[in-house]
């Protein structure tokens, strides 16, 4: 049997890449809009001392999900695969980012949360913490 027939002999359908691409590619505009306030705010982050060294981060997200949602249009434009294989991929990629800037974000916090907690406490032990 062919993989378009079901086992009952009945023909499935085959989504074509067009389909496929469709449920992902209505979000397409928000998905430029988020890109280009990504790339605003990194440029804003650039025009401090400290940000020049993050600036690139939320730089770097704002273009890929500017390339994710292109990939994605012309995934459903033109039907073609491979785009959609790119817009995935550099979905992904940003999910990723995303993902591990949280994991940071939570380990600071939690250093912050150790180190003036034991500053406090240490106050408290001393009797130099004001009433």
């Amino acid at each position: 049997m062919s993989d378009s027939y079901s086992s009952l002999g009945q023909a499935t359908a085959i989504p074509s890449i067009k389909d496929l691409s469709q449920p992902l590619g209505s979000g397409k505009g928000w998905m430029k809009f988020v890109g280009i306030m990504f790339i605003i705010q990194g440029a804003i982050t650039a025009l401090t001392i400290v940000g020049i060294v993050i600036a690139w981060l939320p730089i770097w997200t704002g273009v890929l999900l500017m390339q994710s949602a292109s990939a994605l249009e012309r995934a459903q434009l033109s039907g073609d695969s491979d785009a959609l294989k790119e817009s995935l991929g550099r979905l992904r990629t940003y999910f990723v980012i995303q993902g591990v800037l949280y994991l940071v974000g939570i380990a600071f916090a939690i250093l912050y949360v150790i180190f003036f907690g034991a500053m406090f406490a240490s106050m408290m032990k001393n009797g130099t913490f004001p009433h």
